[in-house]
């Protein structure tokens, strides 16, 4: 799952991330409110973590505009104000919650878990594709009887590829959505991690495989059986 927080003070934008990234989140950080708007309007994030008090955009402007441009990512609106008013503004400017400054930890969490908890939708644990399951809860993939465990980086590149099978998948989008909008990964990165699943579906027998398509990207593919 991948989270933007705006936030210009740095130390608090840095410490948010830190929580977050040890809750397994990807997460980008814009200092500014322009900056955030660019970011956010990228469609990449399943959530937004957005200050009000913000250099060039405050962050009323910022939710105003991402609504206007109908992008629907959660919106939680971070700020040391404590009016009512203040909170109404934030929400009539398209925020799904507002939290105020100080907070603790794990209030964060909490809201960040029940903003991306979609109402009504099916929680899925598991993912499959011809004879691959991968685990959500455990980053497990398994073929049958045979299973192996997936790093972090691994886990979000094949659960693109399976949550799309039959779509190409570009370089550029795997880099924006597992390494980050901000990331200095280069294609190379991806070209080593597609390389360590590639083996990884080899020592469990698997009969989907990831096929290159040349200047374009991946997707996954099924052998022809013997």
């Amino acid at each position: 799952m991948q989270i933007l927080v705006v936030e210009d003070e740095k130390r608090l934008a840095e410490g948010l991330a830190q929580i977050l990234s040890e809750q397994k989140y990807m997460v980008d950080i814009a200092f500014d409110g322009r900056d955030g708007l660019d970011y956010g309007l990228s469609g990449i994030y399943d959530m937004i973590i957005l200050d009000i008090m913000l250099p060039k955009m405050n962050g009323y402007e910022v939710a105003a505009q991402l609504r206007k441009e109908k992008i629907a990512t959660p919106i939680l609106m971070l700020t040391a104000k404590d009016q009512i008013a203040d909170k109404v503004k934030g929400l009539d400017a398209g925020a799904d919650d507002y939290m105020t400054k100080p907070f603790a930890p794990e209030e964060l969490l909490a809201r960040v878990r029940a903003l991306t908890r979609r109402q009504g939708e099916v929680v899925i644990d598991e993912i499959t594709f011809n004879d691959l399951t991968l685990n959500l809860s455990t980053c497990d993939l398994s073929c049958d009887a045979k299973s192996v465990h997936l790093n972090f980086k691994e886990f979000e590149i094949m659960k693109i590829l399976m949550q799309n099978p039959q779509v190409v998948t570009t370089k550029e989008d795997l880099i924006v959505k597992v390494w980050g909008y901000d990331s200095n990964a280069v294609d190379n990165n991806v070209e080593v991690y597609i390389s360590f699943l590639r083996k990884k579906l080899d020592f469990i027998s698997s009969r989907v495989e990831i096929s290159s398509l040349r200047k374009i990207g991946y997707r996954l593919e099924v052998k022809d059986n013997a």
